[in-house]
């Protein structure tokens, strides 16, 4: 676990897949088309608590969706690439606007699609319910699977890694009088 925590230690950016991650990996669609797609709460939390650290926050999708820009706007992230069924370049762009290395980021992802952007990153994370192929190339696996806390459990392991953690949930508690 302590290389894990020494990866996790030096990013500066998150990247999180859509389908599979962020959301349970079902695709609701309507008698209209429709599309709908169900993301935890808790996730988001801890997605704006991350960025409050000052950690960069990205989504790069082979899908395309309107709920997805909406969420993540919501969330304060500016950095939303859809329809990117090869998602290497997409991940290398974000990392030269940011000036950031692959060694300063993390990728989330669950799906051999993910595997490219996974095998570059300098901390590669996959969700408990991934593919299995998925499983064997990553440094570390969520104990949530996606849609269901998975997201939690990475921003609070970068935090936790970074030293930010506790601070920030003794501002829920308050000081003790």
């Amino acid at each position: 676990m302590k290389d894990i925590l020494d990866k996790a230690a030096k990013i500066k950016l998150l990247v999180f897949d859509v389908d599979g991650v962020l959301t349970d990996g079902r695709l609701i669609v309507g008698d209209d088309g429709q599309e709908y797609k169900a993301f935890y709460s808790k996730d988001g939390l801890g997605m704006k608590m991350l960025q409050q650290t000052g950690v960069k926050i990205a989504v790069i999708t082979a899908r395309t969706s309107d709920v997805v820009i909406h969420r993540m706007q919501n969330l304060g992230i500016k950095h939303i690439y859809q329809g990117q069924l090869e998602k290497l370049p997409a991940f290398e762009k974000i990392l030269t606007e940011l000036d950031l290395t692959a060694e300063q980021a993390a990728y989330v992802g669950d799906d051999v699609i993910d595997l490219p952007v996974l095998k570059q990153a300098g901390l590669a994370i996959t969700v408990a319910d991934a593919h299995p192929l998925v499983k064997q190339h990553v440094h570390w696996q969520t104990p949530q699977c996606g849609g269901r806390g998975a997201a939690r459990d990475v921003c609070e392991l970068i935090m936790q890694a970074q030293g930010t953690l506790e601070a920030h949930f003794q501002k829920y508690l308050g000081s003790k009088t």
